[in-house]
């Protein structure tokens, strides 16, 4: 290797300098920013519209609903009051069990009044 010809080290073209999105911290996060957005829209907002949804037929839910509960029991609503914690389902025929509002899962098949609301 010859002392007198010094490595040639790669440079930028603009002599240096970073392009002026690339060298503020806003360029540097941008990327970061993209991703956030792409998934907000792809992932988080749709699973809350259908937690939203859901909440919605578990509040509507009527005598005569199938329900699905979180111990995996598929059960028909037999006494249920609006705005009450608790609701009757009947589990088997003649057997009936109180449970709590909040531990529906899903409901299998809601009213026809709710199915009409979400038409709309």
């Amino acid at each position: 290797m010859n002392p007198f010809i010094t490595p040639a080290y790669a440079q930028p073209a603009d002599g240096g300098m970073l392009g002026a999105l690339g060298s503020s911290p806003l360029g540097q996060f941008l990327p970061l920013i993209l991703i956030f957005v792409l998934f907000y829209f792809l992932m988080i907002r749709p699973q809350q519209e259908q937690a939203k949804k859901l909440k919605a037929q578990i509040a509507a839910v009527k005598r005569g609903d199938k329900v699905l509960t979180a111990g995996g029991i598929v059960a028909v609503v037999t006494k249920s009051r609006e705005g009450a914690a608790e609701i009757e389902v009947e589990i088997a025929p003649n057997v009936k069990v109180t449970v709590l509002r909040d531990t529906l899962t899903n409901v299998l098949n809601p009213t026809t009044s709710l199915a009409a609301n979400d038409a709309k």
